[in-house]
């Protein structure tokens, strides 16, 4: 259901610094700002991630990466959006885990997900918390699931949407604990945690960032993925301390290219973006808001994503989402 943690690590540490080749496309490129399309609305864990990367290589390589939001249609808007532009390196997509989760969702997209896109790297990976309002009855995991095995269908969780990464993991816990929740869509991750926080819904899935700074005092942990316990949030158990070791989902987020780039220019953005991942500023601000660096190259990548569309099919099928 997401990336082993051995494969998480080993991706967070391939970040080598390559040299460009020689080429006149990385000599002359860019020479004009390039359009960063994110898929989901402002303030989520993926929109944060790439505005970052963008001012990095905005610094690096002299020319403004512009975000442009275009969140709907479970990412597949802005997808599609960038699935047509011109293969030239000045329209890319901050593509995310999501992207492996639209085959089960969409039975006609209108551009080949399997083709559509050149993956340049994984930029971050992000645990999943479980979080509730510090006011909530549920002070434990297992609280929570006890009381969603009593009560099926009765305890809210908010997400950025249907076929966004906050539904899947949701989904994936359902599956795991055999319980079953009820589901509020907003338009992105970042609504779904303030609809916590508002009271408005029990329980959401998000990214541990969301606990970090002003919402600490507000949100209660109950238990977060990975193998141990997060330095920013010490009083969340990993899934494993709270009864649930089956539970293994981490989200990531990267770049990506339309199909048919030149193999220069995506090399030259991977270049810049493992130079970037490595800067203290970019490794500073990613333990701020909890997430892990990425780097690995192209090839890993795609290769790693091909995997997580096959683990996915089990959750899409036991949750019993229908493509539309």
């Amino acid at each position: 259901m997401a990336f082993p943690r051995r494969t998480l690590l080993a991706a967070a540490a391939a970040s080598p610094v390559l040299s460009p080749r020689p080429g006149h496309a990385q000599h002359s490129y860019p020479t004009r700002p390039i359009r960063l399309v994110v898929a989901w609305a402002p303030t989520g864990s993926i929109d944060t991630v790439a505005r970052k990367i963008g001012q990095k290589l905005s610094d690096q390589m002299g020319q403004p990466f512009v975000i442009e939001n275009r969140s709907g249609g479970s990412g597949t808007i802005g997808a599609a959006e960038v699935a047509r532009a011109a293969p030239d390196g000045y329209t890319l997509l901050a593509i995310d885990s999501t992207y492996g989760m639209m085959p089960f969702l969409h039975s006609r997209l209108s551009f080949n997900h399997a083709e559509a896109f050149r993956v340049i790297t994984i930029t971050a990976f992000t645990p999943v918390m479980v979080a509730v309002h510090r006011d909530s009855p549920y002070r434990t995991l297992q609280d929570l699931t006890d009381a969603a095995r009593q009560n099926p269908e009765k305890i809210t969780y908010g997400s950025g949407g249907v076929g966004s990464s906050v539904h899947f993991a949701t989904a994936a816990y359902e599956l795991e604990a055999g319980v079953k929740l009820f589901h509020v869509p907003y338009r992105g991750g970042g609504e779904a945690v303030t609809a916590v926080l508002s009271k408005q819904v029990d329980v959401v899935f998000a990214s541990p960032g969301s606990a970090v700074g002003g919402a600490t005092a507000v949100l209660r942990p109950l238990a977060i993925s990975g193998n141990a316990r997060m330095p920013a949030l010490p009083e969340a158990p990993t899934f494993a301390e709270a009864g649930l070791p089956g539970y293994s989902v981490t989200h990531w987020s990267g770049l990506g290219a339309p199909r048919g780039t030149p193999p220069e220019i995506i090399e030259r953005l991977y270049t810049e973006t493992a130079r970037a991942l490595q800067t203290q500023d970019v490794l500073d601000f990613f333990a701020s808001i909890a997430c892990l660096p990425g780097g690995a190259p192209p090839a890993e990548v795609e290769r790693l994503m091909a995997e997580e569309t096959v683990r996915w099919r089990r959750v899409v099928e036991a949750a019993g989402i229908q493509p539309q």
